[in-house]
């Protein structure tokens, strides 16, 4: 039988004005009496289609259980899609209607504190699950999406991964690990750049790992994705505005907080704004040793990607260039491939204005400079 709008408003009608928090029983009960005759097939779909209008993100939970599943997007009620690391794939899943997609967008943006109407027909959020992954949340109602309501979900899983791991994973060989592992030691600061869901985060959090165990290290995010297997981290994390346009943290707010609270390295899980400006004073007034990612598709687009993000916090392009020059010295490139996230490029930052040189790449190996970094850095 067809499990229809009508039919559950008033399953949920009876289970609000009977109990608060009916039982199994009691539920199947109603669904029995509203329903008429039914079999237990359709007993246990009507239970199933409840529990997934009430809790986690509803019909979409069963991709979650996929291996390595990073995105989710819903295009309307007919098409469902999802990222595991070799591009989308389309869902054997569907809604009954445009009304099921907007009733789950509104109540995961509720669910997140924020609201999603006629009047605000868009909206983000982060919701953050039992098993400690958050999940964070875009959506646009239709109107104005033309072809119904879009959702957007990207899954959040806190990066715990260490250098070894990656090397068993095929991400970056044994000789780089162990060269990037002293560049750490070294207190040498370095940037991670790539793409959406490359694995800048998981390197940046395995390379944290290898930060000697006395040092204090402050991780500063827009959602808690970074979580180094190190005996002493504290992570400061952004909050939006509230409904009421009140209470925004902005990274930058904790980047000026995070200065006053000794910190041995100063960490920016994703440099998306005019927090650059105060990470690059931080990192050229004796902060050693710091890190950050950054979107960018090639090293050699960091210089054009900072001087965008710093004009944002009122540094003008020489004054940029200036302070990158002296701040950052190794810029690491991350890639997706058919096998997997891989680290693709090592660079160095030289000059004024700053360009970059790449030493080493995973198609040719290494290049021009990198047998003389390797012995400036292992000295």
């Amino acid at each position: 039988m067809a499990t229809d709008t009508e039919l559950l408003e008033k399953i949920q009608r009876r289970m609000v004005e009977e109990t608060d928090r009916p039982d199994a029983a009691a539920t199947a009960r109603i669904v029995r009496e509203e329903a008429g005759v039914i079999s237990d097939v359709d007993v246990l779909a009507i239970l199933r289609k409840l529990r997934h209008d009430s809790t986690g993100i509803g019909p979409l939970e069963p991709l979650l259980l996929l291996d390595g599943v990073t995105d989710i997007v819903v295009n309307g009620p007919e098409q469902v899609w999802f990222d595991r690391g070799q591009g989308l794939e389309q869902a054997d899943l569907r809604f009954d209607a445009d009304a099921d997609v907007r009733r789950l967008a509104t109540r995961l943006v509720v669910a997140c504190g924020g609201r999603l109407d006629d009047a605000q027909p868009f909206a983000d959020g982060r919701l953050r699950r039992s098993d400690g992954s958050q999940i964070r949340i875009h959506a646009l109602l239709s109107p104005p999406a033309d072809g119904g309501t879009c959702l957007s979900l990207r899954v959040l899983r806190q990066a715990v991964t260490t250098l070894e791991q990656l090397v068993e994973s095929g991400t970056l060989s044994c000789e780089l690990a162990e060269l990037l592992q002293i560049m750490v030691s070294r207190r040498i600061a370095f940037l991670v750049t790539g793409g959406t869901g490359t694995g800048k985060t998981t390197l940046l959090a395995a390379l944290l790992a290898a930060v000697p165990g006395h040092e204090r290290i402050l991780c500063i995010e827009d959602t808690a994705e970074l979580q180094p297997i190190h005996p002493h981290v504290v992570s400061l994390v952004a909050r939006s505005s509230n409904i009421e346009g009140r209470g925004a943290i902005s990274l930058a707010d904790l980047l000026r907080q995070a200065l006053r609270m000794r910190p041995d390295r100063i960490v920016v899980g994703e440099i998306r704004g005019g927090e650059v400006v105060d990470l690059l004073a931080a990192l050229n007034t004796g902060h050693d040793g710091g890190a950050g990612t950054v979107h960018a598709n090639s090293l050699q687009e960091i210089p054009a990607r900072m001087e965008a993000l710093a004009a944002l916090g009122g540094l003008d392009r020489h004054a940029l260039h200036s302070q990158l020059a002296a701040a950052v010295k190794v810029v690491l490139g991350m890639r997706r491939t058919a096998q997997g996230r891989q680290l693709h490029q090592l660079g160095l930052l030289h000059g004024n204005p700053v360009e970059v040189s790449v030493i080493w790449d995973a198609d040719h190996g290494s290049r021009p400079g990198f047998e003389d970094f390797r012995r400036r850095v292992s000295s």
